[in-house]
């Protein structure tokens, strides 16, 4: 990669589900995207949901449709158990798992939620680990949401 390519890696890109579904992994890294040549690792999206899978303290997958595409989301709920997190202090993770179990209570079939996460690939299909949840109570939500996506896809990302 040129060192002279912007970087979006530390920021959550806002992108609609067909611009997602349209990145492709960095072949040294398998946490970093690129879209349009941009390196990628977080985004934030939003849609209906429109599925949810809930394994109680193990995880809570969901799709989300914004109605260009859908795209699973998975929300962690073993943060006391799993050894991935034992290096995080206990009252950190207190905190993480009890903000988990309360995203995954919000997250509702027919709500419009919005996501921000880490992109990843789980066999070969693009997926979301979410960081946090917003459920939105406004009507204008996904409009608001879709021209914001279109103006930083032309300013930012595309242009």
């Amino acid at each position: 990669m040129d060192q002279q390519t912007p970087s979006l890696l530390h920021i959550h890109v806002k992108l609609l589900g067909f611009s997602l579904h349209s990145i492709t992994p960095w072949p040294n890294n398998p946490s970093i995207f690129y879209l349009n040549g941009k390196r990628i690792s977080r985004v934030e999206i939003l849609g209906v949901v429109t599925s949810r899978d809930y394994k109680p303290n193990k995880f809570l997958r969901f799709t989300l449709d914004d109605g260009t595409h859908s795209i699973t989301c998975v929300l962690w709920l073993n943060h006391l158990t799993s050894p991935f997190f034992a290096s995080r202090q206990p009252a950190t993770l207190r905190v993480i798992s009890d903000l988990a179990k309360c995203f995954a209570d919000d997250i509702q079939f027919g709500k419009v939620a919005r996501v921000r996460g880490r992109v990843s690939s789980y066999r070969g299909d693009l997926q979301v680990t979410v960081s946090d949840v917003v459920i939105e109570r406004d009507p204008d939500a996904e409009t608001l949401h879709r021209l914001d996506c279109i103006s930083l896809g032309r300013r930012c990302y595309f242009g």
